[in-house]
């Protein structure tokens, strides 16, 4: 089977609030797949319930392996030092430490330090060493660069290619669009409990239309147009700049990008 998850029908409610409305999705062994929505969508929620954290009201979820989970907000206690939640993490996994996996992280580099006294990137990579210990086949990150620096991001990124290549199945939530266009195989969009798209970065383009941002600086300030036909757009701006002798100081033309994309799939109401 080379599904590491299948979610069916699944449906879950807050009171009158319908979060999840029968949400059908497949995600392949050895993929890394993205979950976006924008906030109210369930993305949270449909996470929560596959990685068996939340209570759902109906539907079923299969999984495929051994998982292990960074949440968006861990906390440790402030006094507890790295290699004490890494010994006490792999005694409730009954496994061995991986001294090759701490390195890879720069685990060694903090182990004199508390909990409460590591930076925002120094918890991020204890959280995953934390998330990995167990050796699981499929890896939950939720904002996995949230707060890092640069460095942070860069380190953070190759370790999942890293986990990816060893045909670990990944699961990232993100609000970076960049992060989930360089490290993603297939997105998935929620919007109103459901699932508005579902397939790689070009499909989504695809899906939309190819879209371009026209942008015009002129003495008033800076004017953008959207257009999807960039010829005929073109022209007929000129032009009526022209008429209008509006001199035009300065020209751009962008292409849509996957945010731009997620965005306009994830506003569209339900039919």
């Amino acid at each position: 089977m080379n599904r590491a998850i299948q979610v069916r029908r699944l449906k879950k409610s807050y009171g009158s609030n319908i979060v999840l409305n029968g949400l059908d999705l497949e995600i392949e062994k050895g993929e890394t797949f993205a979950l976006l929505g924008v906030n109210g969508a369930g993305k949270t929620t449909a996470l929560e319930c596959m990685e068996g954290l939340r209570k759902y009201d109906s539907g079923t979820i299969t999984v495929n392996g051994k998982m292990g989970i960074q949440l968006q907000s861990s906390s440790l206690p402030a006094h507890i030092k790295p290699m004490e939640a890494i010994r006490l993490f792999a005694k409730w996994n009954r496994t061995e430490i991986d001294d090759t996996l701490l390195h890879a992280l720069g685990i060694q580099e903090i182990t004199k330090k508390q909990y409460h006294q590591l930076s925002t990137g120094q918890k991020r990579r204890l959280h995953l060493a934390l998330a990995l210990i167990g050796n699981p086949d499929i890896i939950f990150l939720d904002e996995p660069t949230a707060g890092l620096d640069v460095s942070g991001r860069v380190s953070l990124h190759e370790q999942i290619r890293k986990l990816k290549s060893q045909g670990k199945t990944i699961v990232l939530a993100s609000h970076d669009m960049a992060e989930v266009e360089t490290l993603c195989d297939r997105i998935a969009i929620l919007n109103h409990g459901n699932i508005a798209f579902c397939g790689t970065a070009t499909e989504l383009t695809d899906t939309i239309g190819e879209k371009y941002f026209i942008h015009i600086k002129t003495r008033q300030g800076m004017h953008t147009f959207e257009t999807d036909t960039i010829e005929d757009t073109l022209i007929s701006l000129l032009q009526d700049f022209r008429q209008k002798e509006i001199r035009i100081l300065d020209m751009k033309v962008d292409r849509g990008t996957l945010e731009q994309h997620f965005m306009e799939m994830a506003g569209r109401e339900t039919e």
